[in-house]
C-alpha cells in the first residue's frame, strides 16, 4: 500500500494551506492524486503566438503574447492624481489592450515593457468598443543568466490548466511541479498484460509527459494512455455490476400459451413491426431466466415501445407474476393507464361484469388519488387481482405491497433518481426483472458507459401509418411576418378539423416572475410564458378558437381534465409547458409552435416534436427564436430541423454539451470522473475496454490478482458512486 500513499497525500502538506484551500474550494482538489489528475486543457508554444483574434467575451481567459507598446495616461485633473496604464500586446493575429489603475500601475510599467513575451490571464471584457483585459494576471516568459538556462517555462510547450479567478494558469503549473515527482509511486490500475498488448506507456510516465511534454507525441502518448484508465476502470465497475446481477435469484417469468398476452395479440388491430418482433423476442429470453434481466429499451419518439413494455407486463401476468410500471409525472401516469386499458379493453376488466376470462385487472397509483380510490388499489395489489399497476412515485411508498412483483418498467429512466427505481424493485419477493425505457435516443458509446449496466435493445422502425413531420425555423426578430404566417397555419390546421400545441418555457404566475427576473437579470428578457401567451393568442391570432392552457403547477384533476378535453377533440390549441414532453398521444394534433425554442435542448426539441403527427395526416413543428442568424443556438435549431434522426440528434447534443459523465452525474451531482475520456469521439476505445473489462472480471471477479486495479475502482466509486452503481 505504500506506493499509493504518495498521491493520497493532501495537498496542504505539499503547498501550503492557502493554495490548498483554494485548489479544495474552486477546483475540487485535495490531494497529490487530485493535482496529477487535473490535466492542461491546451499547451501554448513558445513559438506559436495564440490567437488574439478571437477571444470569446466575459470568459476568463489566458493568453501568450508579446508587448508591442506600453503608456501611462493620467486623469482628474492637472496634478495627475489618477494614472492608467495602457499596454497592448499582440501575437500576430490581433492587438488587445490590457489596463492597470492606480497602485497597480507601478510594477506592470517596470515589467512590461515593448519586446517583452509573457502570459497574461483575466477576463475579456470591452470598454469603448475595444477588447481588453483590465488588470489582468501576468507571467514573465523570459532566459535567465544571459540565455543559457532558461526559466520554468522554457519547455517547448507550456500547458495551459484550466483556472480560476482565485488561480491562474501558471499557479497551477508551479503546484504540478512540486508534487510531479509523487507521479513515480503512481499505482498502474491496467494490469501488465493489457498494457503491454495494447503497447500503452505505464502511468507513471504518462502524467510526466501529459504535464511536462517535451513534443506533441509525448502529449498524444499520454492522452491515449491516460484515456485508457479512464475508460477501462470504469467498464470493470460496470462488468462487476452486471456480473452480480447475474449471481442475483429471480424468479423466471415465461410466456403461457392461451394466456393473456395470446388473447391480446389476437385483437391487435395492426401487425407488430420486425423491430417490435426482435426486441420482444429479447425480452421475453430474458425473463425466462433464473436471475433478473436488466435492459435499456430505447426508441424513437413513437416506435411503439408501451407496445413492447405492455406485451412483456402480460407476458408476467401470465406466469403469475404482477408488473408496475414507474411513470415520471401524474400526466404521464394517467395516460398510459388510459392507453393501455384501451389497447386491452375487456382484458383490462378482471373481476368486473363484462370482463374476460383470462382478464386482469389495470390500477392507476398516484399521490394526488382520493382516500377510497387510493385504498382500493393498495388492496388489488396485496391481494393479486391487480396484474398491472401504473403509477408515480407513490408506488414507492411504504405502504404500497406487492401479492408478487414480478417486473418493473421505468418510463423515461433520466427523470428517476436510482433510489427511486431501487425502492421499487425492493418490493419483490426476489429481484423483479427490470425493463427501462427511454425515448432519448442515446449514441452507442453513451449507452455502453452511462447504461453500462444494462443490456440494450433498440426500436428504431416507426410503426406503419405514422407521418412525417416537417420542421422549420422561424426568426422573429428577424422576419416577424414569418411569426405571423405561423399562426395563420395553426388556424388552417384547425379549420382542417385537427389540433394544435403551443410550448413555452415557463408557466408565468408571480412566483414564478420573482424566480425567474433574478435568473434573467442579464438577459433583455424573461422568457416567454404560458399563461401570458394563451391570453395573448386567445385575443389576438387565434381568436374564436378554443385555447387551453397546461402546466406542472395545475392541480392535478384539472391537469388531466384538460388531457381528456384535448385528446377528445374538445379544445383546439392547448398553450403548455414541457409537461408535454413525453407519451402525451393525441393523433389528431398535427402542429406544434414552441416558442423561445433556442432554451429547449436539441433532444428536448425531438422530444417535443414527436408529439406531432403521429396520426394520419402529415405532422408541422415551427421553432420560434429570437436569435440573430449566427448564432449557436440558431445552429442548434437549424440541426433539429434538418434531420429527423433521434440518434443523429443526440450526438450532436452530446457534442455541443460535452456531457460525459457516467457515474451519474445527472443522478447525484456527482462531479465528472471523465476528464480526459470525450464519449463521442473515443467510441473505440471504450467498446475496446469494455471488451477487456469482460474478460479481466469473468477471470477475476474478485479482483484478487489486481490489487492496483482494486485501488483505483475504490477511487473512481467513491461511496456516493458505489450506491449509484448498487443501485443502478
Amino acid at each position: 500500500m505504500g506506493c499509493v500513499s504518495a498521491l493520497d497525500v493532501p495537498l496542504k502538506k505539499q503547498l501550503g494551506a492557502a493554495t490548498a484551500k483554494v485548489m479544495a474550494e474552486h477546483l475540487d482538489l485535495h490531494t497529490v492524486g487530485d493535482l496529477l489528475h487535473h490535466y492542461p486543457r491546451r499547451y501554448a508554444e513558445r513559438g506559436e503566438l495564440t490567437t488574439l483574434a478571437d477571444l470569446p467575451l466575459d470568459e476568463h481567459v489566458t493568453v501568450v503574447a508579446r508587448v508591442a507598446d506600453a503608456r501611462v495616461l493620467t486623469f482628474n485633473g492637472a496634478k495627475g492624481r489618477g494614472q492608467r496604464l495602457e499596454v497592448t500586446i499582440t501575437d500576430g493575429s490581433g492587438r488587445l489592450q490590457l489596463v492597470f489603475f492606480g497602485k497597480g500601475v507601478h510594477k506592470p510599467h517596470k515589467e512590461l515593457l515593448p519586446g517583452t513575451r509573457a502570459m497574461f490571464a483575466g477576463k475579456v471584457s470591452v470598454f469603448n468598443r475595444k477588447t481588453q483585459l483590465a488588470h489582468p494576471a501576468y507571467e514573465l516568459l523570459r532566459g535567465e543568466d544571459g540565455g543559457t538556462a532558461v526559466d520554468s517555462w522554457a519547455g517547448a510547450l507550456i500547458p495551459i490548466y484550466p483556472a480560476t479567478t482565485k488561480l491562474e494558469s501558471w499557479k497551477i503549473a508551479k503546484a504540478v511541479d512540486a508534487v510531479l515527482p509523487a507521479a513515480a509511486d503512481a499505482a498502474d490500475p491496467l494490469p501488465p498484460a493489457l498494457r503491454e498488448g495494447r503497447g500503452l506507456t505505464g502511468l507513471p510516465d504518462a502524467l510526466r509527459k501529459i504535464h511536462r511534454p517535451r513534443t506533441k507525441s509525448d502529449v498524444a502518448e499520454a492522452r491515449d494512455r491516460l484515456k485508457w484508465d479512464e475508460a477501462f476502470v470504469l467498464q470493470v465497475a460496470l462488468a462487476r455490476r452486471r456480473f452480480a446481477d447475474t449471481q442475483l435469484p429471480a424468479t423466471p417469468r415465461r410466456p403461457v400459451p392461451g394466456g393473456l398476452l395470446d388473447a391480446f395479440d389476437a385483437k391487435l388491430p395492426f401487425t407488430l413491426t420486425e423491430g417490435q418482433e426482435k426486441v420482444s423476442k429479447e425480452i421475453f429470453d430474458d425473463l425466462a431466466t433464473e436471475h433478473p434481466m436488466h435492459r435499456l429499451l430505447q426508441g424513437e419518439v413513437g416506435s411503439g415501445k408501451t407496445m413492447v413494455a405492455l406485451r412483456a407486463m402480460l407476458a408476467v401476468v401470465d406466469a403469475g407474476g404482477q408488473a408496475a410500471m414507474l411513470a415520471p409525472t401524474e400526466v404521464l401516469a394517467q395516460q398510459h393507464h388510459r392507453s393501455i386499458t384501451e389497447m386491452m379493453g375487456e382484458l383490462a376488466e378482471g373481476g368486473m361484469l363484462g370482463g374476460a376470462d383470462r382478464a386482469t385487472k389495470v390500477v392507476l397509483l398516484t399521490g394526488s388519488m382520493g382516500a377510497a380510490a387510493r385504498r382500493q388499489a393498495l388492496l388489488d395489489l396485496v391481494t393479486g387481482e391487480a396484474g398491472i399497476v401504473i403509477g408515480t412515485h407513490a408506488l414507492i411508498e411504504d405502504k404500497v405491497r406487492f401479492h408478487d412483483l414480478g417486473l418493473v418498467v421505468v418510463d423515461e429512466q433520466h427523470r428517476f433518481g436510482v433510489e427511486q427505481r431501487d425502492a421499487l424493485r425492493g418490493k419483490g419477493k426476489q429481484p423483479p426483472h427490470l425493463l427501462v425505457m427511454t425515448a432519448t435516443p442515446i449514441p452507442r458509446t453513451v449507452a455502453m458507459t452511462v447504461f453500462g449496466d444494462l443490456e440494450t435493445s433498440v426500436l428504431d422502425q416507426l410503426p406503419a401509418g405514422r407521418s412525417p413531420i416537417a420542421t422549420h425555423v422561424v426568426p422573429a426578430a428577424d422576419k416577424p411576418h414569418f411569426l405571423a404566417r405561423a399562426w395563420e397555419r395553426v388556424r388552417e390546421e384547425v379549420e382542417n378539423g385537427h389540433q394544435a400545441y403551443v410550448v413555452c418555457p415557463r408557466i408565468g404566475d408571480e412566483e414564478d416572475d420573482k424566480r425567474k427576473a433574478k435568473e434573467d437579470d442579464a438577459e433583455k428578457r424573461p422568457p416567454l410564458a404560458v399563461l401570458e401567451v394563451a391570453d395573448q393568442l386567445a385575443r389576438g391570432p387565434l381568436a374564436g378558437l378554443r385555447v387551453e392552457v397546461l402546466h406542472g403547477r395545475m392541480a392535478p384533476d384539472d391537469k388531466d381534465a384538460v388531457m381528456r378535453r384535448f385528446a377528445a377533440g374538445d379544445a383546439d390549441v392547448l398553450v403548455a409547458t414541457t409537461v408535454i414532453e413525453v407519451g402525451v398521444n393525441v393523433p389528431n394534433a398535427t402542429a406544434m409552435v414552441i416558442m423561445d425554442a433556442d432554451r429547449f435542448g436539441v433532444s428536448q426539441l425531438h422530444q417535443l416534436r414527436g408529439r406531432v403527427g403521429r396520426g394520419s395526416a402529415p405532422g408541422l413543428c415551427l421553432l420560434v427564436t429570437e436569435m440573430p442568424e449566427a448564432s449557436p443556438a440558431r445552429q442548434r435549431l437549424a440541426a433539429v430541423a434538418s434531420t429527423l434522426d433521434g440518434f443523429e440528434l443526440s450526438r450532436i447534443d452530446l457534442e455541443q454539451r460535452r456531457e460525459g459523465d457516467v457515474l451519474g452525474q445527472a443522478q447525484s451531482g456527482v462531479r465528472s470522473s471523465l476528464r480526459m475520456l470525450a464519449v463521442i469521439d473515443d467510441e473505440e476505445v471504450i467498446a475496446a475496454a469494455r471488451e477487456e473489462a469482460v474478460a479481466v472480471v469473468a477471470a477475476d471477479p474478485g479482483l484478487e490478482h489486481l490489487p492496483e486495479l482494486r485501488t483505483a475502482l475504490g477511487a473512481l466509486l467513491d461511496k456516493e458512486r458505489e450506491q449509484y452503481l448498487e443501485k443502478g
